[in-house]
């Protein structure tokens, strides 16, 4: 039997993967393929290069816990007026997220890992998904994660790629396309249960945002839930920590951890219908 993880985007709760991942390789689960979008493409760019088990796992998570939006996407005053005013493609420059790629990346190219990698990322002019196997892993990965208006797009053989999450968060499509037997797909969920509704512009339209992607998710696994056993590990609930605080990394990590335990410890997390546990809260 093959099996591929696909890991999706959603910024810091990227930390929830992690807790994810130490419950499934707790009980043996490892992949023959990768996939991710957006956060989920660097989270498995990580593994992929060292392989899937508690060692590499417990390394990603000491990744994790140092980071913060400031080192990660480092405010240039210029720069965001440049960006206003129509003279920059972005408010900040990628160099705190390429710093990051450079200094944890064990390979180059996307198509030298351990384990087989596939990242997604979105075509800006067209909206169409592109699916990198191969090429510079640094690029692949910054396009994958490239938050329009954020952070700027990346040229990529003639076209201009950002975040993969825009095409498909969480890109099940692929891994079906693959042929992989069992898919085990890692979400992050979205700002949910019993917490106020957000107050501000940016804080709505991201909320917007994340729920568009949840109800994306829920579509898709129903309908490949019949092209390959579907394992959909519940993103924890309720999540209170902001869309850029990623200071929260251990606290997110022990609650998916949990609840993946858990969910695993019933049939492997196998179900008839893998979309009714993470179907939105009625709150």
């Amino acid at each position: 039997m093959t099996t591929a993880f696909v890991l999706s985007g959603e910024a810091n709760l990227g930390a929830f993967q992690v807790g994810m991942l130490r419950a499934l390789v707790e009980r043996g689960v490892t992949p023959d393929l990768l996939i991710g979008a957006s956060v989920g493409a660097f989270n498995a760019g990580f593994l992929a290069g060292r392989g899937v088990d508690a060692s590499a796992v417990e390394e990603l998570a000491d990744v994790w816990r140092p980071l913060s939006a400031w080192k990660l996407f480092p405010p240039n005053p210029f720069r965001i007026v440049g960006a206003l005013t129509g003279h920059q493609p972005a408010l900040v420059g990628d160099h705190g997220l390429r710093s990051l790629l450079d200094r944890h990346l064990s390979f180059t190219d996307v198509a030298d890992t351990r384990i087989p990698l596939r990242v997604v990322a979105t075509d800006l002019l067209s909206g169409n998904e592109v699916g990198i196997s191969a090429g510079p892993a640094t690029e692949a990965i910054l396009a994958s994660s490239a938050i329009p208006g954020l952070l700027p797009p990346v040229d990529w053989n003639g076209r201009k790629l950002v975040d993969g999450g825009i095409a498909d968060n969480t890109p099940i499509s692929d891994a079906v396309d693959a042929g992989v037997d069992r898919i085990y797909v890692l979400p992050c969920g979205y700002q949910c249960g019993d917490v106020e509704p957000p107050s501000t512009v940016a804080a709505t339209l991201l909320h917007t945002m994340t729920l568009l992607i949840h109800k994306r998710l829920i579509r898709d696994v129903r309908e490949y839930d019949a092209a390959a056993e579907l394992v959909v590990l519940p993103p924890p609930c309720p999540v209170t920590v902001g869309a850029l605080d990623f200071g929260q990394a251990d606290l997110l990590m022990t609650q998916a951890y949990d609840a993946a335990s858990m969910f695993l410890d019933t049939d492997g997390g196998l179900r008839t219908h893998p979309a009714d546990h993470i179907e939105m809260s009625a709150g």
